[in-house]
């Protein structure tokens, strides 16, 4: 069975029994290259409005892609930590950094901090998108709330919480009902993810 998600007016296909284009099928990534900076720092000032070199959460409405996301608001979320109600020019691009793709002519400096467009990070900025009481793990709800957003529209609500269920299955190693880390980790060890997470942002 085969469920087209549209996002920004392109149809995705989406194979409900396969959890790791349940994944990222959903999300608006980012690609960012030195090349791109002076781009985004009109892009940033395009969205402050005010002119006080900071944006707020309500700034990024004005991006066609985050407000056409069913996940927007917790995309928008990233850039912002507890608290904290605007973002600099120098957040806003590390935020976006985390999807530059990753550099694999050069091999890792073990003595140099995990690169912000490593694999690992790009995974656990996608997991912070689920994992939203940040207790480590995925649970039914919050993969359930994802799910809403995406597909309530074209699916029941039971085949919702069948497509929750078979996703917590495949990837659940420990049997918990939820999706740490590691196994989310685990579940998406095949898949490409520079390509999944390869969204334009730029106008």
């Amino acid at each position: 069975m085969h469920i087209v998600i549209k996002l920004f007016g392109v149809p995705l296909s989406c194979p409900i029994t396969n959890s790791m284009n349940i994944w990222f099928s959903c999300f608006l990534f980012i690609i960012v290259t030195p090349a791109h900076i002076v781009r985004l720092y009109d892009r940033f000032e395009a969205l402050d409005k005010e002119k006080t070199g900071h944006l707020r959460p309500q700034d990024f409405g004005a991006i066609n892609r985050l407000a056409m996301n069913p996940i927007g608001d917790r995309i928008i979320g990233a850039f912002f930590s507890p608290g904290q109600e605007t973002v600099d020019f120098h957040s806003f691009v590390r935020i976006l950094a985390h999807f530059r793709p990753a550099d694999k002519k050069h091999p890792k400096d073990p003595s140099m901090p995990e690169p912000v467009n490593s694999r690992t990070s790009k995974l656990k900025f996608a997991f912070q998108l689920y994992d939203q009481d940040k207790d480590g793990k995925i649970s039914r709800a919050e993969l359930l709330q994802v799910l809403r957003s995406m597909l309530e529209m074209q699916v029941t609500e039971e085949q919702l919480e069948s497509i929750a269920d078979r996703t917590i299955q495949e990837a659940d190693l420990d049997n918990d009902d939820a999706i740490s880390f590691e196994e989310f980790r685990k579940s998406l060890e095949k898949v490409n993810i520079d390509h999944k997470m390869s969204i334009r942002f730029l106008r």
